[in-house]
């Protein structure tokens, strides 16, 4: 009877299940798992997505199994999973990212928003590049936006056009914003000339506590009113920033900004990792995702900087085209590297406060775009 015992908990195992797609799917995760606890490559949503991976191709776990007249309950992971196809997660996420952000350099200095928009331009070559290699429009933009270098975003989209295609977006997306310190300062240093990277930049107006407060429900009216379909990011986004510069809602800040951020990248990276199985991600599709993201960021990186070096030609060398490169959504990290950037060439030049307005203009960027291609392919 013993005997008996052990063969039966054998064969309902999952051993007898794996396959070798599912053992490449669980290194891979390894992987993942690696790279974010020894080399922080965006730990607080890599390890989660990667753990996610690993659950879900360990077979006969059911962690997504859908609900079935045989079975009414589904998987734990299913349920959860519901917050990213519905939207919940990423704009959840953005509010707790309006409420740590500070419009103040981008009020101080508009023109930034031109170098946010400029950094959106990558976004479009890859959309055109993904529609002439075979993919639907609605996949292709979905790919597009990891130009954006906005995870939430990213996710945002491709859970509403493509969400076969999600994973691997996600994992691309914020893969590449780890590796901007070492993707933008090569293209930095090739598109610009070493007088222009020296150029110090004057300091910036001091923004009334008015201005931050008006900032927050005017881009909402003019965002919103322009594109409806944007309204659940842009609206999360200036709602928590608008909680943080009111000043009179300090634990609701406090809240969005740290425990409730903190919970749903929790649920985001898992479920979202969990849709990597071995039979969708296991594809070619994916390797040219991660190719084209890759062509995304590159050419997001360049459209900001030629913008910032068409803005130092307009002001005469005011404007260093370093900051341009921030363009990009992920914050602080672009603007922190067009930082380091500029004092390589210049130990006294100090632009990160310069850098983080075109910084937090991508944010808003992205998510405009992300509405853009949600009107037209949604």
């Amino acid at each position: 009877m013993f005997v008996q015992a052990l063969q039966d908990l054998w064969v309902s195992s999952g051993f007898l299940a794996l396959t070798w797609q599912h053992a490449m799917m669980i290194i891979m995760s390894c992987l993942l798992i690696y790279l974010a606890i020894v080399h922080k490559f965006e730990p607080l949503l890599l390890l989660p997505i990667a753990f996610g991976m690993l659950l879900v191709n360990l077979p006969l776990t059911g962690l997504m199994s859908e609900p079935t007249a045989q079975s009414k309950t589904g998987g734990l992971l299913y349920y959860l999973y519901q917050g990213v196809k519905l939207g919940i997660y990423p704009s959840l996420i953005f509010l707790g990212i309006g409420a740590m952000t500070d419009f103040g350099p981008l009020i101080a200095r508009p023109s930034s928003l031109f170098l946010g928009a400029g950094a959106q331009f990558g976004i479009c070559i890859a959309f055109l590049v993904a529609n002439a290699l075979g993919f639907l429009p609605e996949e292709a933009a979905s790919i597009a936006i990891i130009g954006g270098a906005d995870g939430p975003t990213a996710i945002f989209l491709a859970s509403r056009l493509a969400p076969e295609l999600l994973p691997a977006i996600a994992v691309a997306a914020y893969s590449y914003m780890a590796l901007i310190p070492m993707i933008q300062p090569p293209v930095m240093r090739f598109l610009t000339t070493k007088k222009e990277r020296e150029t110090s930049m004057e300091q910036l107006r001091t923004v009334s506590k008015l201005e931050k407060i008006c900032f927050p429900i005017i881009v909402t009216i003019l965002c919103v009113l322009l594109l409806p379909s944007v309204a659940p990011l842009i609206g999360m986004l200036m709602l928590g920033n608008l909680f943080k510069e009111s000043g009179v809602v300090e634990r609701l800040s406090d809240t969005a900004q740290n425990t409730l951020i903190n919970i749903v990248t929790i649920f985001l990276g898992v479920t979202v990792g969990a849709t990597a199985n071995a039979e969708t991600f296991l594809r070619p599709q994916t390797l040219m995702i991660v190719g084209l993201g890759l062509m995304a960021f590159i050419f997001s990186t360049i459209g900001g900087l030629l913008l910032g070096k068409l803005m130092y030609w307009i002001t005469k060398g005011k404007v260093n085209p370093l900051i341009g490169s921030a363009g990009v959504s992920a914050v602080p990290m672009a603007a922190r590297v067009a930082h380091l950037e500029g004092q390589r060439a210049n130990p006294s030049n100090y632009l990160l406060m310069h850098a983080i307005g075109p910084n937090v203009a991508g944010v808003i960027g992205s998510a405009v775009a992300a509405g853009i291609l949600l009107s037209l392919f949604g």
